[in-house]
């Protein structure tokens, strides 16, 4: 009875958010963080053990899926535009939130190096579920977007892993693997999918999920994290899934109704509203600190590399964005008696926070609409037809 009771609370906390985002118009993966944090603070639904499962796995295959949007022509045509935005992205956050921490708020400087690492982070997750509820997946300002979130984020783990992270034999065997395995996979992945023919049993599916699962045990074995192999293995067959879109589409209706909302709800209730104001004062000054450092990085940035003005600033803004490797490193910080709960506490709520306001702002004001989705375009064959 009481299984049953929590899986009504939950799945009415996601179908509430599908009717919210649907009556006001804005990113679903958004209402279901805020939707969280109302109930996490009034209603207090219980975090299960198969809640954190769902969610994990939610985290896991939204992750797969933003990287598979990224095909090799579109990654060859923006790489340049993509690594400068994705380690500014990464280094001018960090920087200024471990000086703020330090500076500011007094933390010692292992907490502060915690602290730079998790405002460092943007959030694959809410960008790509964000960029499929508007279509910009499609495009090539979303797949643009998309690919600097990733290389932003592998410099957060890289940042971990070089400050904290002991690399030891199962770390350089997850290496290992990733590198040998990662070139034929396509290969095999193509001629796994000609044979499975669209079982009603979906071999396709649970072939991927299989792959995702084992890469995220090695990964997780190694000091790493599940969602970075995910993102990796989704790039490398992203080229294999434009001849099988109806599979990407089934695995993205299956992940998007079953497993998302409980990464975004239970994200959400992680808030306390009590611990924010509580410590509204440090959370106010980390929070600037990310926002402002991710703007005065990537706006200029964006301008330099020629992103036509609205574009830029939407770009800015949803690479503000932060979640998954966020709470990740606090969490990190905490199990190793890094930082104290109460400095966990306000860097998980600076993290969510940052998910919903630069997303919400994004949304409202900047996203690119109708021709605006081909300006950026526009701007690269303008500025290449000026060249001598």
């Amino acid at each position: 009875m009481e299984l049953w009771a929590n899986v009504c609370i939950w799945f009415g906390l996601a179908f509430l958010a599908s009717l919210i985002s649907l009556k006001i118009g804005l990113s679903v993966a958004l209402v279901e963080l805020v939707v969280g944090i109302a109930a996490g603070n009034w209603f207090h639904p219980v975090v299960t053990d198969w809640v954190s499962f769902l969610a994990s796995v939610g985290a896991v295959v939204l992750t797969f899926l933003a990287g598979a949007e990224l095909e090799s022509k579109v990654l060859k045509q923006y790489w340049k535009e993509s690594i400068i935005l994705g380690i500014i992205g990464c280094a001018a956050p960090f920087g200024l939130g471990l000086a703020a921490a330090h500076g500011l708020l007094g933390w010692d400087l292992r907490a502060s190096q915690i602290a730079g690492i998790a405002l460092s982070t943007t959030s694959v997750a809410v960008v790509y579920a964000v960029m499929v509820e508007t279509g910009l997946n499609e495009t090539p300002v979303g797949k643009l977007i998309l690919a600097a979130c990733f290389i932003n984020d592998l410099g957060t783990v890289i940042l971990l892993g070089l400050i904290f992270t002991h690399f030891g034999a199962w770390f350089y065997g997850f290496a290992a693997v990733m590198v040998l395995v990662l070139p034929v996979l396509p290969r095999i992945t193509r001629w796994l999918l000609k044979r499975m023919n669209s079982h009603p049993s979906e071999p396709e599916v649970r072939y991927l999920l299989l792959l995702l699962f084992g890469a995220g045990l090695l990964a997780s074995k190694g000091g790493s994290e599940a969602v970075l192999p995910a993102y990796l293995i989704g790039m490398v067959l992203a080229d294999t899934f434009l001849q099988s879109k109806e599979l990407v589409r089934r695995l993205r209706a299956s992940t998007f109704a079953f497993l998302t909302p409980f990464y975004f709800l239970k994200a959400g209730s992680l808030v306390s509203l009590k611990a924010v104001w509580i410590s509204i004062g440090a959370v106010l000054v980390l929070f600037v600190a990310k926002s402002a450092a991710k703007f005065l990085g990537l706006w200029p940035a964006g301008r330099f590399l020629g992103i036509r003005s609205k574009v830029n600033f939407y770009n800015t803004f949803m690479m503000s964005t932060g979640l998954t490797f966020g709470t990740i490193s606090a969490l990190y910080g905490l199990k190793n008696g890094i930082i104290t709960r109460e400095q966990y506490s306000v860097l998980v709520v600076v993290v969510i926070l940052t998910a919903i306001i630069p997303t919400l702002i994004a949304q409202r004001f900047f996203e690119p609409k109708g021709e605006e989705r081909l300006q950026f375009m526009l701007e690269r064959k303008e500025s290449k037809g000026r060249k001598p």
